[in-house]
């Protein structure tokens, strides 16, 4: 983490809070303005955000304030949005959404006037997701959206000195070979955006190479092709039990064929939440691993939902990542 925040120091990138309004994202701001982490932009009530910053004794020295009740702003930025051919919505919608913050949070991205949009303190996942999607759109070979994680595994030598990514243990429930795909690529990429590791993915199962036949199997081994099909250029590979994944003496055995991945991976996707959610809490409570993400995926641009319940320091934490990301994206 401490590297990261050099690295999102060093080229700040600018996120737009539509729930600027909540006293924990307000400090949050405000720590990650101080500390140069980030250029802030509030997108809400100006007047009101202004009148609880003063009540909170919150600073918003070096904080952008977009204020959603400026008609005359609010009718500069319908006209530019409106101007794009991606604009989905007629003059009376885009009007309506210039007034909700994180609409017009989405909207600022799609334009170019921020670089990533966080929220979820006081936002529902599934409605940014449905927002996002209509708003700023699926980046190309993704079929749906998704999310990934890196944990700190303490004591152990594998995957990348004790890290090691996963996805998807948070959004998708039961993905399609497809969807399956869409999941290792874009865990894929986001992994790589943050770490700069040379990314070996594993597609996980209760088989690994052929040593199972069934339904299940089925489905990780056509994700596997999709994926390879779609980015012949990553490293994706399975299907691969947990320990022949990780392990190399266990891949020798158990995998008679060449694999850049198996034995090696520092990336694992789980064939269904259910996988996800278990095995993340496993390594989490049996080895005190961290745990940091779960990071949002496979929107055009970076969009990023936080847990209800985040404190201050995991917001900071996960602005950081998201802007190294957006780095990233950016070249």
């Amino acid at each position: 983490m401490e590297t990261l925040r050099e690295r999102a120091a060093a080229r700040p990138m600018r996120v737009a809070f539509p729930e600027g309004d909540n006293d924990t994202m307000m400090r949050a701001v405000a720590e990650l303005t101080e500390a140069g982490l980030a250029k802030c932009v509030l997108v809400g009530d100006g007047a009101e955000l202004a009148r609880l910053a003063e009540e909170r004794g919150v600073s918003l020295d070096g904080v952008e304030v977009v204020d959603v009740t400026d008609e005359a702003g609010n009718a500069a930025c319908a006209e530019r949005y409106l101007a794009r051919p991606d604009c989905k919505y007629k003059a009376k919608g885009v009007a309506r959404r210039m007034t909700r913050p994180l609409e017009r949070a989405l909207i600022m991205q799609v334009l170019g006037d921020v670089d990533v949009m966080f929220a979820g303190i006081a936002s529902a996942t599934g409605d940014i997701i449905l927002a996002a999607q209509a708003i700023v759109g699926l980046a190309d070979g993704v079929d749906t959206i998704s999310s990934c994680g890196i944990a700190d595994v303490p004591g152990w030598d594998g995957g990348e000195g004790g890290l090691i990514g996963f996805g998807d243990s948070a959004v998708c429930v039961n993905p399609t070979p497809e969807e399956l795909a869409s999941i290792a690529i874009a865990s894929s990429e986001t992994v790589a955006a943050l770490t700069g590791w040379d990314v070996r993915c594993a597609l996980l199962s209760h088989s690994t190479d052929g040593s199972m036949d069934n339904e299940l199997v089925d489905k990780v081994r056509a994700a596997r092709d999709i994926a390879n099909e779609r980015r012949p250029d990553l490293k994706i590979d399975g299907e691969f039990q947990f320990d022949a994944a990780i392990n190399p003496k266990v891949a020798a055995k158990k995998v008679a064929r060449e694999s850049e991945v198996a034995g090696r991976a520092n990336l694992l996707i789980w064939p269904d939440i259910d996988v996800g959610n278990i095995g993340v809490k496993i390594i989490q409570n049996l080895t005190g691993a961290d745990a940091y993400g779960p990071m949002l995926q496979g929107f055009k641009k970076i969009v990023c939902d936080c847990s209800r319940s985040a404190p201050v320091s995991e917001i900071v934490g996960n602005v950081v990542m998201s802007c190294v990301r957006a780095q990233a994206l950016e070249g």
